[in-house]
């Protein structure tokens, strides 16, 4: 199969345009906004519970109605518009985070949600459009392209919007308060702009056919069962879904709540946005040395290292505490050491995990079958979140929290031993 390069690049920059909403919403100022705008009457552990909960909500939706969505768009050949709508619902759902007045938490949480879903429903599609532009020795290194172009595109404009914040005089606004809101129309038209490329220049991959929405729906339905069968069939595919359903549990979680974590210990704004910042710049260059690793090692492996070290960091998190330490004789803050250890490898965990999921399932279900590979993750999503919220909810203590998903790393990477690599390709 030939690669088109332009293709390929419109596919990836769909990463550049939404990991704006992952990183300035979702790990940005979303977390640290809703807790002391939002919901600044409200606790700390119940701004935490709420965070929590909104997250778990979304995922459980998505979960619910992701794989029947993929069904559907692989019998009406759909996928690209399927994107476009979900893609449409998020960047209208992050717009009108701006214009929620204080204390309004409640519709800033169902806003938080509804952009959630919209962002993790486009994709399931966007995943499902890989397979169509990519060979088997092309699928790593692409996959990982996609992951280092978001980290680096969110990370743009992440900067900019957190330079705002901290000198919101610079740019003839009132305060802090209206720099962030700016920051989530900013994320709505560049997630819009970004996303042309894709529409524009990748093709609709072949099969479906067009078809009226009711007869969508029966003939999704009737698709999603032979969905669970073909899962069924295939072993590694399946046995890959479950260490996959562990182990991204905790990579999902640590994203979500790194946020509100540190601002519990104590960390101030600054010092959270600016290891956010460090996360995304680190990250790029690293996602693209994964799949390279990746290439070289088979994905198992470098999964398996990129486990490892989300182990440690979580073991480390825990302990964290507001003290600088130092390092190779240099002075540091503990929560950039912290986040200079996750962007080595949480781009490569998302994007070979990706890769080594389409190199199992037939290229004419992609949708649906990543469909179901995204219920998983958002299942595992839904757990995560809602262990952390209750958790903290019962000790009051964030760090019992955050001590409570290393296990799912260690679950996930032993079961994913036992995942054949070779037998994988064959497939």
């Amino acid at each position: 199969m030939s690669v088109s390069r332009r293709a390929v690049l419109s596919w990836a920059f769909y990463d550049w345009a939404n990991s704006a909403f992952s990183t300035t919403v979702i790990a940005g100022f979303f977390p640290i906004f809703f807790k002391s705008y939002w919901g600044g009457a409200l606790s700390a552990t119940e701004s935490t519970r709420w965070l929590g909960y909104s997250l778990s909500i979304s995922a459980l939706l998505v979960a619910l109605i992701g794989p029947f969505l993929g069904a559907m768009a692989d019998q009406a050949g759909t996928k690209k518009r399927s994107l476009a709508i979900f893609t449409a619902l998020g960047i209208g759902s992050t717009a009108g985070l701006a214009f929620v007045g204080e204390g309004m938490w409640q519709l800033a949480a169902f806003l938080y949600v509804l952009a959630t879903i919209g962002f993790l429903c486009s994709i399931i599609f966007y995943d499902s459009l890989l397979i169509g532009i990519t060979d088997d020795r092309s699928v790593d290194v692409v996959s990982a392209r996609g992951y280092a172009l978001g980290y680096l595109g969110g990370g743009i404009l992440f900067a900019f919007n957190a330079f705002a914040a901290s000198s919101p005089e610079t740019f003839g606004l009132s305060g802090r308060v209206e720099a962030v809101k700016l920051s989530f129309l900013t994320v709505a038209v560049w997630w819009a702009l970004f996303s042309l490329p894709l529409l524009l220049f990748v093709p609709e991959p072949p099969g479906g056919t067009p078809m009226k929405f009711l007869e969508g729906v029966r003939r999704g339905y009737g698709q999603l069962r032979h969905t669970f069968n073909g899962i069924r069939r295939i072993k590694m595919a399946l046995l890959f879904l479950l260490a996959y359903w562990f182990y991204i549990d905790g990579v999902d979680t640590v994203i979500g709540m790194a946020g509100d974590f540190g601002k519990a210990i104590g960390f101030p704004d600054e010092v959270l946005i600016t290891g956010l910042l460090l996360v995304q710049f680190v990250a790029f260059p690293f996602a693209i040395l994964m799949g390279r690793i990746g290439k070289w090692w088979g994905p198992r492996k470098a999964i398996l290292l990129s486990l490892f070290i989300y182990a440690l960091v979580t073991t480390v998190g825990s302990r964290i505490t507001t003290e600088p330490v130092k390092i190779f004789g240099f002075e540091t803050n503990q929560f950039y050491l912290l986040a200079f250890m996750v962007a080595t490898v949480q781009g490569g965990v998302q994007a070979l995990s990706r890769s080594f999921f389409a190199r199992l399932i037939p290229a004419d279900r992609a949708a649906e079958f990543f469909g179901f590979y995204n219920m998983l993750g958002k299942f595992a999503a839904i757990v995560g979140p809602f262990l952390v919220a209750t958790v903290v909810t019962t000790t009051g203590d964030s760090r019992a929290g955050i001590q409570a998903i290393i296990a799912l790393f260690v679950i996930g990477g032993g079961l994913l031993l036992f995942v054949n690599d070779r037998t994988a390709r064959q497939q």
